[in-house]
C-alpha cells in the first residue's frame, strides 16, 4: 500500500512539471529529417551503406535521449533473401522502463521504418545523372517523431507504468521486412506486447493532411482513449481515419491481434518522388502532432487494460488444428491466384448490397472482418472484429460467408489453416446509391 502511495505521490509530481512543460521541439525534429535526408546516406536504401549510417544515427539519437538501448550499434541484423541477392539489414530498439513494477513486464511498442527507396541512375545527353530519393516525410519525418517522443518520456519517465519499447525497423519497404522479423522472429516478449503504435508520414498539417489515427480497437475502447487524452493539455485532436488504410509496419502486429494505433498525416503526391525534401515538412504542425502523441502514449501506459477486439488467436484456434496468421504462411492465401485486394474487388464489392435502412439513417464506416481459410479453401468462422453498425456488419459476414474457395495458405509445404482480416468500405456517394439501391 505504502509503495502504491509513493508511486501515486510521483506520478503527480511528474504531471505538475509537465504541465508548465513547453514542448519546443520543433528545431530537433528538424535537424532529424535535415541529417536523414542528407546525401550521403543516398536515400537510405534498404542494405545500403546508407541505411545503415542512418542506422547509426538513430542509434546514438536514441541512447543520446535516454533510452536503455537493447542492441548494440549494429542493430538487431537480420537477411532478405531475393532472386536479385542477399539484403542485409537491422532493427534499432530500445526501452525505457515503466514506473510501476505490476506493469513494468508490459510492453507497448513505438515504432517507424527508417529505410527508403536510394538512388536511380539516368542518362541525360549521354551523361550519367543520379537522382536522390530523399524521403523526408516518408519517412524520415516518423523516425523524428519516434527520437524526440523517446526524449520526453525518458525525461517523465515515472509518468509512464508499462515500459515503451522504441523501435527503428529496417527495410520497410522490402514487404515491412523489419516489422514482421521483429513480431515474428526476434522479440521472444512478444505476447507482453500489449500495444504498438506506428508512426508512419508525419510530416504533413493543414486541412489537407490533418493528424489521422487508426486502430482495430472496439469503439467503446478508442473513443475511451481518444477522450482521457482529449483531456490532457493537448493542441490538436486527431481525425478517426476511415477506409482502406495503407500498408505498415502496424500490419504484423496487427496480424498476431495486438492492438494497433497508427499515426499519419496521409499520403501526398510527392511520395516516393525524388521531391519529397525536407522543405516541404510542416514543423509546427509536426511539434504539435508530437505533443498530442506524447500524451496518448502516457493514457496507453497508465490505463489498467488495453482491450482488443481480436482475442488471442491460440485460444479462438483451440480446435484440432491450429490456426495460423497470413504472416505465419510461407505462401500466402490466394482468391483465384490473387491476394485480398482482389478478393474485395472482385467479390465482396461486387455483391455486397448496403442496407436500405442504413442509407436512410446516413450509417456509414469501414467494417473489420475476420475469417478462416480451411485446408480445403472453403471460409468458415466469419466474425466481426471491429464493427460500425448491425446493419453494415451482418451484411460484410454475409458476403465474405458465401465466398468462393481460395488456395489455402502453406507452411513448409503443408496446406494449412489461416486466419485473415480484410476491411469493408461502406461509403455513403452517388457510386454506391447507383449501383445498390436497386
Amino acid at each position: 500500500m505504502k509503495k502504491r502511495l509513493i508511486i501515486l505521490i510521483l506520478l503527480e509530481f511528474c504531471a505538475a512539471s509537465l504541465a508548465a512543460q513547453n514542448f519546443a521541439v520543433a528545431p530537433a525534429l528538424q535537424g532529424h529529417v535535415y541529417s536523414l535526408c542528407d546525401e550521403e546516406l543516398e536515400g537510405r536504401k534498404a542494405g545500403s551503406r546508407g541505411e545503415q549510417a542512418a542506422a547509426r544515427y538513430l542509434y546514438a539519437a536514441l541512447e543520446e535521449a535516454g533510452v536503455l538501448m537493447l542492441t548494440d550499434s549494429l542493430g538487431q541484423d537480420f537477411t532478405i533473401t531475393k532472386p536479385a541477392g542477399e539484403i542485409h539489414s537491422q532493427n534499432i530498439l530500445g526501452i525505457v522502463q515503466g514506473a510501476d513494477p505490476q506493469f513494468r513486464d508490459e510492453y507497448i511498442v513505438v515504432g517507424a521504418r527508417y529505410d527508403h527507396m536510394g538512388t536511380n541512375l539516368l542518362t541525360i545527353d549521354g551523361e550519367p545523372v543520379v537522382q536522390l530519393y530523399p524521403g523526408a516525410d516518408r519517412n524520415a519525418s516518423g523516425v523524428a517523431m519516434l527520437i524526440e517522443l523517446a526524449r520526453l518520456v525518458a525525461e517523465y519517465q515515472g509518468l509512464f507504468r508499462r515500459s515503451i519499447i522504441f523501435v527503428g525497423f529496417g527495410a520497410g519497404e522490402e514487404g515491412m521486412a523489419g516489422s514482421w522479423y521483429f513480431v515474428n522472429r526476434a522479440f521472444e516478449q512478444i505476447g507482453h506486447v500489449k500495444a504498438m503504435i506506428d508512426l508512419d508520414c508525419l510530416g504533413r498539417g493543414g486541412q489537407d493532411h490533418p493528424l489521422t489515427v487508426f486502430s482495430q480497437l472496439r469503439n467503446t475502447d478508442f473513443n475511451y482513449l481518444l477522450n482521457k487524452t482529449a483531456e490532457q493539455p493537448v493542441v490538436r485532436l486527431p481525425e478517426v481515419a476511415h477506409g482502406e488504410m495503407p500498408a505498415s509496419d502496424y500490419l504484423p502486429f496487427y496480424e498476431k491481434s495486438i492492438p494497433v494505433f497508427r499515426f499519419s498525416t496521409g499520403t501526398a503526391r510527392e511520395h516516393r518522388t525524388i521531391r519529397d525534401t525536407p522543405r516541404l515538412v510542416d514543423w509546427s504542425a509536426m511539434e504539435m502532432n508530437l505533443n498530442y502523441l506524447y500524451h496518448f502514449l502516457m493514457i496507453l501506459a497508465d490505463i489498467d487494460e488495453i482491450s482488443t477486439a481480436n482475442p488471442d488467436p491460440d485460444k479462438r484456434a483451440a480446435r484440432a488444428d491450429r490456426v495460423y496468421s497470413v504472416s505465419d504462411c510461407d505462401v500466402r492465401p490466394q482468391f483465384f491466384h490473387s491476394n485480398e485486394r482482389h478478393f474485395l474487388q472482385s467479390w465482396v464489392y461486387k455483391y455486397l448490397r448496403y442496407p436500405e435502412r442504413a442509407i436512410e439513417r446516413n450509417i456509414h464506416g469501414q467494417v473489420l472482418v475476420s475469417f478462416i481459410i480451411e485446408k480445403d479453401g472453403s471460409v468458415t468462422n466469419v466474425e466481426v472484429e471491429h464493427g460500425v453498425d448491425e446493419l453494415l456488419d451482418n451484411e460484410a459476414v454475409r458476403v465474405i460467408a458465401i465466398s468462393p474457395k481460395w488456395i489455402p495458405g502453406r507452411i513448409r509445404g503443408e496446406k494449412v489453416r489461416t486466419r485473415m482480416v480484410v476491411p469493408v468500405d461502406f461509403r455513403l456517394s452517388s457510386k454506391w446509391d447507383i449501383g445498390l439501391k436497386k
